[in-house]
């Protein structure tokens, strides 16, 4: 830092001043020095960033900037002093300045760097700096500032010019307009483009989970559906979104833009972000490594909206296991290229059942060769990530370490080639009969996708080899000091090497040929970077100095010569020096600008190499965790079967595991009954988590699994709020099932979970059911629909495609233990005051919720027998609602029906003058039903059923032995007897 500074207080600053031109500098703008004024002309063109400064060895802000760097990088604020006043300033190590920068991004701030674009030795006056870069959320490249192996999206969206047809060309409705969508991961190159209406849009920014966005003058406002997690979100120059505009940044891009594209917003929304990409790399032209630009339909993927991805705990888990998610499970990758696919594959599942069956094959054969995926595993671990690699190498901004980390990564590749093929270990190993059974096929890889993947694996020899012959195999970090280029790579660069090391070499002898012959034993030869070379004699021997040296350097006990020959030899070597690192320098350029030119090879490679990792990494996990492929169902109207299911995060995790089946006609709803904690959630997860991973291309933890391609999956697992958006539980609840009934139909995967839990039990429970009824008559979607409303479970008796499943439970000596299986019919209690002992709620609270309990289900007890009774409990006034599920109408009504009747024939038969008409019961599902209401069943059923049903002894039967023999009952009863 400049000498004339002192530490101050410091002041929170106000954002508003800190980017731009601070107001500091601004007020004393015609006085500041020529330094100062340069730092002002860089803020005030970057108004919308926190411009950072070189100044030697650091960056530097001043005025409010500093004191907003000193605040949130927690470094010392200090003052600058000069002629035109004192100047707040603040700064960071240039050379350690990634967790500083850091800091800055997550509060808030873009950053841009101003460089020192001129050596400062051959400057003339002031050296000319300029913004290199420009650093935000979405648009970071250094490595030290992103993790391994992830994504870093910014994307732009916007509007169609006119509201109507869509890109789709369906009519989006009067006024809706349809909306462009581009993503760009300006570390790699990788370009996403697509469109649909907002809520499609707003689907798939959830899905790429940008960093960024900026948004155009038209476009509708995004918001992420995870705030903490979400993107930063500013608007950008209008201008940048012209389709004129947009069309000529795009043509360096892509030939004839305007047909590349299938809405006008496409086109604008691709324009605006590759400028905004361009301009945060110091807008020195186009990004030429990105080539991929990709236009893709998100029908063409299995769609997983926010709330899907959340509550599958696909990438995030915000319980106790923060890390335990499916990715996690999945990700057995060895290199970032692999781990970035296998994100991607996950986030976004194949929907076509010939490219799905065609991964599964590939994930197959690796995992049937033991040696192959060992071979590849080891090959690819050394790999480095090609993508950012190539990226760097394509921006001028790779040094020589990454050139050799390029080399090395593509000295893989051979071997790669040849573990695919069997080569060498596996062949001799089939040949010795020690290798897998069916792997002496000499035709490796055996399956279409292997040995296509095999043919893309470009070798890149002569890249390869340039940089074998150029660069030095362990080279400085510093690419303008020497000693990067290899020797012999080029003649003229040796002979200025040897002219140097000569001339060292005579130096080094110098020292003991002046010894002998001035006799001064004391005598040394040194240099510095102020004088050069030099002859040093001490005072005491300063007698003894020969006539031809000339004094150079004075010190307290010695002088300092030098000779013609020393100062001729001097000359040699610095100029050889110099002129042989600014040639290296240009060869390197040289070598860096013809490796660049095959970045599209280079980045070709990265995709087959990423898909290997990929699917070894699958290949691996079916392999350890005994999962099994599955079969995908050839007609479109034939439903999930899966045998032995397990959920992949919670049997990883848990000592013991119970597999589960899973039987789900197409368009079937299954509504699931039973305890909480019994393991409804973990078993709807499981069918969809078999699902997305199907579709993603894995093998699938079951015994079997039969299973039909889904287009989308829907789910609405577990409570949450979204207290800052203004939403309760319920409303939450309320507007993720808005969605899912709007959006899915007949290829869709629904689950629901405790629907209208949130609010009073007759709305909660009135709304369950209206979206069961929804879901199986309007949108014929195949779903599992868990719930505690017990009244549901008669929409099997209603409804072609409904059936019950429930999970088993045991009670003995009043403890309860949870079976965790699901079988075919209805629960019969919820356990609800059970699980809140297990949880340890006060003994007090849970004795007297038993109480409670007991006294509702005596008080029902009396009205179903035709019992006087007034509905209230312990004094309470009678209501219309009961927060007791079992309170409902269920498929016992008719049981107790034909009890009430019975006691009425029975009473008739006892007493002539009894009334016809049952009395009133507290709830109207419990009211006895009149005689002429209820004539067939009394004259139809036999009067045996009522002796049965008296004799069961329902006390020393399990529940499912209990709820079996009532069922019979009840299918007797129905069929007249």
């Amino acid at each position: 830092m400049p000498a004339a500074v002192r530490i101050l207080g410091m002041e929170p600053a106000d954002r508003e001043t800190v980017t731009g031109l601070p107001p500091g500098i601004a007020a004393a703008r015609e006085e500041l020095t020529p330094m100062l004024s340069q730092y002002a002309d860089l803020c005030a063109a970057h108004e919308d960033a926190l411009v950072l400064f070189q100044v030697g060895d650091f960056y530097e802000a001043f005025c409010e900037a500093a004191e907003t760097v000193a605040r949130v990088c927690e470094v010392t604020l200090t003052e600058r002093s000069d002629s035109t006043g004192d100047y707040p300033m603040a700064g960071i190590p240039i050379d350690n300045a990634a967790p500083y920068l850091e800091s800055l991004l997550d509060a808030g701030y873009r950053v841009a760097l101003g460089d020192q674009v001129e050596d400062a030795e051959q400057a003339s006056g002031l050296v000319d700096r300029a913004v290199t870069e420009v650093i935000t959320p979405g648009t970071v490249v250094e490595d030290d500032l992103l993790e391994s192996g992830t994504t870093n999206y910014v994307a732009a969206v916007a509007a169609d010019e006119r509201p109507g047809t869509g890109s789709d060309g369906d009519d989006h409705g009067s006024g809706r307009r349809g909306v462009g969508l581009a993503a760009v991961d300006v570390s790699t190159g990788e370009c996403l483009v697509t469109s649909g209406d907002a809520d499609a849009v707003a689907g798939e920014l959830d899905r790429i989970a940008p960093a960024e966005l900026i948004s155009g003058p038209d476009a509708p406002d995004f918001e992420p559906s995870d705030a903490e997690r979400g993107w930063t979100t500013h608007d950008h120059d209008a201008g940048a979104f012209d389709r004129r505009t947009a069309t000529e940044r795009l043509e360096p891009y892509l030939p004839a833009p305007g047909r590349r594209f299938d809405a006008d917003a496409e086109l604008r929304a691709a324009g605006a972000v590759l400028a905004y990409a361009e301009y945060t790399q110091g807008d020195d032209g186009p990004l030429s490594y990105v080539t991929r630009i990709r236009r893709y339909d998100p029908r063409d993927r299995l769609r997983l909206d926010a709330a899907a991805q959340r509550s599958l705990e696909l990438f995030e888990n915000r319980g106790l296991g923060a890390s335990d998610t499916l990715f996690d499970v999945l990700d057995e990758t060895n290199c970032a290229l692999g781990r970035r696919c296998l994100e991607r594959w996950l986030r976004r599942p194949l929907v076509d059942a010939d490219a799905i069956r065609s991964r599964h094959d590939a994930v197959g054969e690796v995992a049937d060769r033991s040696l192959a995926r060992e071979g590849v595993a080891d090959a690819l671990a050394t790999a480095y990530d090609l993508e950012r690699l190539v990226s760097r190498v394509s921006r001028g901004r790779a040094d020589a370490r990454d050139l050799r980390s390029l080399h090395q990564t593509l000295a893989v590749v051979p071997e790669l080639k040849a573990t695919l093929a069997g080569a060498d270990g596996e062949r001799a190993a089939n040949a010795a009969g020690t290798g897998p059974a069916d792997a002496d096929d000499p035709a490796l890889p055996r399956t279409d996708h292997l040995r296509d993947l095999r043919e893309r694996l470009d070798e890149l020899t002569e890249v390869r080899e340039l940089i074998d012959d150029a660069i030095a195999t362990d080279p400085p970090q510093e690419i303008t000091e020497g000693g990067v280029i290899r020797e012999g790579f080029d003649g003229d660069l040796d002979d200025l090497r040897a002219t140097e090391r000569e001339g060292r070499e005579w130096v080094a002898d110098l020292e003991a040929s002046e010894r002998e012959r001035t006799g001064i034993d004391s005598l040394s030869v040194g240099h510095n970077q102020v004088h050069g070379y030099y002859i040093e004699v001490t005072d005491a021997n300063l007698d003894r100095v020969p006539d031809d040296y000339r004094r150079r350097q004075t010190l307290k006990n010695s002088e300092r010569y030098v000779t013609p020959e020393l100062k001729e030899r001097e000359e040699e070597i610095v100029g050889a020096t110099e002129r042989a690192d600014a040639l290296e320098y240009e060869l390197f350029v040289d070598v860096r600008e013809r490796v660049a030119g095959e970045t599209e090879r280079i980045q070709g490679l990265a995709d087959a190499l990423a898909e290997l990792d990929a699917l070894a990494s699958l290949a691996a996990v079916a392999v350890e965790r005994d999962y099994v492929r599955p079969e995908l169902r050839e007609d479109s109207t034939e439903g999930v079967a899966i045998e032995g299911g397990r959920h992949p995060v919670v049997e990883r995790t848990e000592e013991s595991f119970v597999p589960n089946d899973a039987d789900l006609p197409r368009g079937s709803v299954a509504v699931i009954t039973g305890p909480n904690m019994s393991g409804k959630s973990t078993y709807m997860r499981s069918v969809a988590l078999a699902v997305v991973l199907a579709q993603t291309g894995s093998f699938v933890p079951a015994q079997a699994a039969t299973l039909p391609v889904f287009d989308r999956l829907f789910t609405r697992v577990g409570a949450s709020d979204d207290i800052a958006g203004g939403q309760s539980t319920f409303m939450r609840e309320m507007s993720e099932l808005t969605e899912i009934l709007h959006d899915a139909d007949a290829d869709s995967l629904v689950l629901l979970d405790e629907v209208g839990r949130g609010t009073a039990t007759t709305d909660g429970r009135a709304i369950a059911r209206a979206a069961a009824e929804f879901l199986h008559d309007e949108l014929g979607a195949t779903a599992l629909f868990a719930t505690h409303y017990h009244g549901l479970t008669d929409l099997a008796d209603e409804r072609e495609r409904v059936f019950n499943l429930h999970f088993t439970a045991t009670r003995e000596d009043g403890d309860v233990t949870f079976l965790h299986r699901v079988v075919p019919g209805a629960s019969s209690s919820s356990y609800g005051v059970e699980v809140a002992e297990l949880a340890g709620v006060p003994g007090p609270v849970v004795e007297r919720a038993r109480d409670l309990v007991a006294a509702e289900e005596a008080e029902r007890g009396r009205g179903a027998s035709g019992v006087e009774a007034d509905g209230a409990v312990d004094g309470e006034a009678p209501s219309d609602e009961t927060t007791d599920p079992d309170a409902t109408d269920d498929g016992d009504a008719s049981l107790r029906e034909f009890l009430a009747e019975e006691a009425s024939g029975a009473r008739d038969e006892d007493d002539p003058d009894a009334s016809d008409s049952a009395p009133e019961t507290a709830t109207e599902g419990d009211r006895a039903p009149t005689a002429d209401a209820d004539e067939g069943v009394a004259a139809g059923a036999p009067r045996d059923l009522a002796a049965e049903l008296r004799d069961l002894d329902l006390a020393r039967m399990t529940p499912i032995e209990a709820l079996n023999a009532l069922h019979d009952l009840q299918s007797r009863l129905d069929d007249g007897g």
